[in-house]
């Protein structure tokens, strides 16, 4: 049998393959359960057995390929506390769910408001806490000045927050930063507004 993902995060795919190992030892087949995202956002995965294929989109479902069977795997719904209780290494080995943080910058640069900066504290604190953490970075604009300005300027105020890191002992080879200009505004707005919430770099420990 094969697993194939649709909108499924990393650590969720691994968490299903690793039920599905687990099952598989027990039992006379496999059997795969789709795990929910921590933020609840839906996913779904493809699980194929020699003569057909089946589709699990809900939370807590569950496909079963027995050995010499034949056709598709067969899907129920199972109880979440039961598939906990006997998937409990599983779940201990999970890790944490990302948390976020947002910064935000003095208009037109990358200098972080004053606020940002005990924020920039906690994401540090938070990422070494974690063994083997990493840390995304994606920097934001508002809508003053063009698209290539603000692609520009994005990118530095990135670069700014993942310096700040590094100066703090980070490892530089742990952090991706990226610039998203005026894309992807926290406050839609039309074009050249000045907006303090849309001139950010948001912060993703995980």
């Amino acid at each position: 049998m094969s697993i194939s993902s649709k909108s499924l995060s990393p650590s969720l795919f691994i968490a299903t393959l690793a039920a599905a190992l687990l099952a598989g030892c027990s039992t006379p087949g496999t059997r795969v359960v789709l795990l929910p995202q921590a933020d609840g956002k839906p996913s779904a995965v493809v699980v194929r057995a020699k003569d057909g294929e089946e589709v699990l989109s809900k939370p807590y479902q569950r496909a079963t390929a027995a050995v010499g069977a034949s056709g598709a795997p067969a899907v129920d719904q199972v109880d979440p506390a039961k598939v906990q209780a006997e998937n409990k290494p599983l779940f201990d080995m999970r890790p944490p769910p990302p948390q976020r943080y947002t910064v935000y910058f003095d208009i037109g640069g990358t200098t972080l408001t004053p606020a940002s900066q005990q924020i920039m504290t906690e994401a540090l604190a938070a990422a070494l806490a974690r063994s083997g953490g990493d840390i995304v970075v994606t920097g934001h604009t508002d809508t003053k000045g063009s698209g290539e300005q603000n692609d520009q300027l994005s990118h530095r105020r990135a670069q700014e927050v993942v310096q700040l890191f590094v100066e703090r002992q980070f490892p530089a080879n742990r952090i991706e930063a990226v610039g998203r200009g005026e894309r992807d505004l926290a406050i839609p707005t039309a074009d050249e507004v000045d907006e303090p919430r849309n001139r950010r770099v948001t912060i993703e420990v995980r």
